[in-house]
């Protein structure tokens, strides 16, 4: 587990998306169990109130599911489907975001193209 990083959002929101990106990334496979709330709260030395709240989001969000005495644990389907969310946000946040200046500033879609190539031999 990856330290939290103050960036201002809260705390819960940053525990669910670590959850996530381990999920995405394997470290979390589908059907493995995840650490509890009460092992997230000893890491990161905070409320087990505030890692369940993460948790919860991630459950009512069908990502995480709970064996009754067991614990919680990554559902099926749950990779494809945080990728799936991230890949849209990514669009609205960044996509739309530089497409909408590109225009204001003039460029066209083959400059821009351009740039992101150029971009990406860096």
């Amino acid at each position: 587990m990856k330290n939290l990083v103050d960036d201002g959002r809260p705390i819960f929101l940053q525990i669910a998306e670590r959850i996530e990106d381990d999920i995405i990334t394997g470290g979390l496979p589908e059907e493995t169990q995840v650490p509890s709330t009460n092992q997230f709260a000893a890491f990161y030395k905070i409320n087990p109130a505030t890692a369940a709240k993460g948790v919860n989001l991630l459950v009512d969000g069908g990502i995480l599911y709970k064996k009754r005495g067991i614990g919680m644990f990554v559902a099926e389907g749950a990779r494809s489907k945080l990728i799936e969310k991230r890949k849209k946000l990514f669009y609205e946040q960044h996509v739309a975001t530089m497409i909408r200046e590109a225009k204001k500033l003039g460029i066209t879609l083959e400059q821009l193209i351009e740039l992101i190539r150029r971009g990406d031999e860096k």
